[in-house]
Formats: C-alpha cells, structure tokens, sequence
C-alpha cells in the first residue's frame, strides 16, 4: 500500500482527494485545449518517434493505442506505421460501468462505431485481443510514474484484471507533470511516460 503524502493527510482524506483530483481534470485538460492544433501535432509526431525508439520493431507486438480525445496526442498516424511493420493495433473498448476494458483488434480505416463518451471504438465483430502494450493517454502525471486519468478508473481495473501484464506507457506533454497525484493503493504506476521532451521513468 502507497504511503499517504503529508499534504494528503492533512488535507482530510477521500472527499478532499476527489475534490483536488476533480478540480486537477479540469485545470489540466484546459490547459491541453489551450496548445494550438499545430503545436499539438508537432508534440504527437515527437512522441511518435520517442515510441518508436522505445519499442523497437514493432513486428509481432500487439499495442492497444486509444482514440484521441480532448486534446490528447493524436497518435493514429503512428499506428498506421505500426501494422504497416508487422505489429497489430488495437483499441480499448468500454463493455460497462466499473468493469474492466476489453481490447480489439483494430487497423487504421477499419469500420468504428460510437462507444462512451461518443469515442469511436472498433465495431462488434471485431477480434478482441490482449495486448503486449497498452498506451496510455494522461491528464497529468507525476514523478513516479502514477497517471491522472479521467476518474472512471478503468485503466487501473483493467491492469489488475489482465491475466498477464503489458507493458504500460503513458503518453501526454511535458506541461502536464505535477508533484504528485496523491497515489491511492488502487493506482498503477505506468512503466515508463513519454511526452513531447523524451522519457519520464525507466
């Protein structure tokens, strides 16, 4: 179990928590909205590249990327080269309210339909698959690698549940880094984090 951070414990426990991490989302993903499109482009092909690097040869490997959403790098050009070298892309899927994501199997051009939140997600029929790596999109992250996600806390359900572990990369900008989330025993430090400057973690 993580320890508790000092200013967490003085700040009065989950109900104090919630609020900062709701009020942190905000702040954050404002702050992603504000980059200018170019810029973001430019920060998604960098972390393009940096994954490239830290992958290698992608032939074989199954990487779950996502859909991007309110700013996020938009990383779907790189997956494109990725099943282009022989790897396989998939998407994550929500099946249900507090239950772990599936993954299907997905190439770029590939029919979509509408999921949660109106994010495109591979259609039904799709293959579903377990990935070797699962990418990961940041609202903000802090030095040891734990990641500020959306709230649902479906990445964090759908590691623990994964009959074996993938390697999980965070992938969001330099400008989203905090000291810290206040890590609770339920989140799941990211293997490694990339954003637009290189690597955070190891």
């Amino acid at each position: 179990m993580h320890e508790l951070e000092p200013e967490y414990a003085a700040a009065g426990g989950d109900a104090d928590l919630k609020r900062w991490r709701k009020a942190e989302r905000a702040r954050q993903i404002a702050a992603r909205l504000a980059i200018p499109a170019d810029e973001r482009r430019g920060h998604s092909e960098r972390i393009g590249e940096a994954l490239d690097h830290l992958l290698g040869t992608p032939d074989g490997l199954t990487v779950s990327l996502y859909w991007p959403f309110r700013g996020e790098p938009d990383l779907r050009d790189w997956a494109a080269g990725i099943a282009a070298r022989g790897g396989r892309c998939a998407l994550p899927v929500v099946i249900e309210p507090a239950a772990p994501l599936i993954f299907r199997r997905w190439t770029p051009g590939d029919p979509l339909d509408r999921g949660v939140w109106n994010i495109p997600i591979p259609t039904a029929d799709a293959e579903q698959v377990m990935p070797d790596v699962v990418i990961a999109p940041l609202v903000g992250f802090d030095p040891r690698g734990f990641r500020l996600g959306y709230g649902g806390g479906f990445f964090d359900r759908t590691l623990a549940a994964m009959p074996r572990k993938p390697r999980v990369i965070g992938v969001g900008y330099t400008a989203q880094r905090i000291p810290t989330i206040y890590p609770q025993p339920y989140d799941i430090a990211m293997d490694v984090i990339l954003t637009e400057d290189g690597v955070f973690g190891a």
